[in-house]
């Protein structure tokens, strides 16, 4: 880390504090007023992000204008707001309080995974107040493994950390994810896996999302056929009165086997329960981050956690 980074950071993570004890001293009441206000700053101050956002939502809906994309790019932008200042304040709230602010709908799906004995694996994505489900999830069920990528800004990364693991989660980073993961499965734990990262690895295959071709993470489908662990959808929505809805889906059918077909074909039916939940509330998912990239450029960097070289061949093959 050089010095001129160094100094961002520890601004960028001074701003952070000032703004959760802001955020923390605020009505609830006043929370999303403050949220929505953040949002329109960031809306405001990050351009480049802000020209992403309308680009890739003019791609993914082609039929709508361009004033309609600016518009819905300007909402995405208040709805992070509101999920940052949400987010500070829920991490101020006893369990009790927390779970008054929380609807489930699906409990009886996570029961029967649970039954099973071989571990749940839950998929979510960057869409509606993702970190409030995983901390709500550990209050109304047991705790579970979140797998996460460390942020850039170590003090910011601290500070993350210390909200996700309030509830008893744990956060599982790249380094030992193999073997944590499966240890957790064996044990009958549950593991939380964003799926709608860009995936720089061995690990990635190309599936379609919004009709473009992504690189995704194939670790959840070798998972789901070597484990047997049911594979849950899990979203959390806000509702008018304030509080948030735990969505759990039916069990996406699991892989038939460990072919690059059935792999790949399971890796698509992920995606695309992603894709309705966003396609339903557009407003609600990260059209900021850079999820479409070149496809030649993805497995240059990193190793995988999985070897997926002949899948990502089939892939390929498949896809052109």
């Amino acid at each position: 880390m050089d010095g001129h980074s160094a100094i961002r950071y520890r601004c960028e993570y001074v701003a952070l504090v000032v703004i959760a004890m802001i955020v923390g001293v605020l009505p609830w009441s006043f929370t999303r007023w403050a949220g929505r206000a953040l949002g329109q700053a960031f809306y405001l101050l990050f351009h480049s992000r802000r020209r992403l956002a309308i680009e890739n939502l003019q791609t993914a809906f082609p039929n709508r204008s361009s004033a309609e994309c600016r518009a819905l790019a300007r909402s995405t932008f208040h709805h992070f707001g509101r999920f940052a200042a949400d987010l500070l304040k829920f991490r101020t709230l006893s369990p009790n309080a927390m779970l008054d602010l929380i609807e489930v709908s699906g409990a009886e799906r996570v029961e029967k995974a649970q039954a099973s004995g071989k571990g749940i694996l839950f998929i979510t994505g960057h869409f509606g107040f993702w970190e409030i489900q995983a901390l709500a999830h550990a209050l109304k069920f047991e705790p579970m493994s979140v797998m996460a990528r460390a942020l850039d800004n170590p003090h910011a990364h601290k500070f993350l950390e210390r909200i996700r693991v309030s509830t008893g989660n744990v956060v599982i980073y790249r380094r030992g994810t193999l073997r944590r993961v499966f240890k957790t499965l064996r044990q009958n734990g549950a593991v939380g896996i964003p799926i709608d990262q860009h995936v720089q690895s061995r690990d990635a295959v190309y599936v379609k999302f919004f009709n473009r071709t992504v690189a995704t993470t194939a670790a959840l489908a070798v998972l789901a056929a070597r484990t047997g662990a049911p594979v849950i959808p899990l979203f959390a929505l806000p509702l008018n009165d304030g509080r948030y809805r735990l969505v759990y889906e039916p069990v996406v059918p699991p892989p038939e086997n460990e072919t690059p077909e059935a792999l790949l074909a399971f890796t698509q039916r992920c995606t695309n329960v992603l894709e309705t939940y966003v396609r339903r509330h557009p407003s609600l998912w990260l059209w900021m981050h850079r999820r479409w990239r070149d496809e030649e450029s993805e497995f240059k960097e990193t190793d995988g956690v999985f070897p997926t070289a002949q899948l990502r061949e089939k892939n390929k093959k498949h896809l052109n």
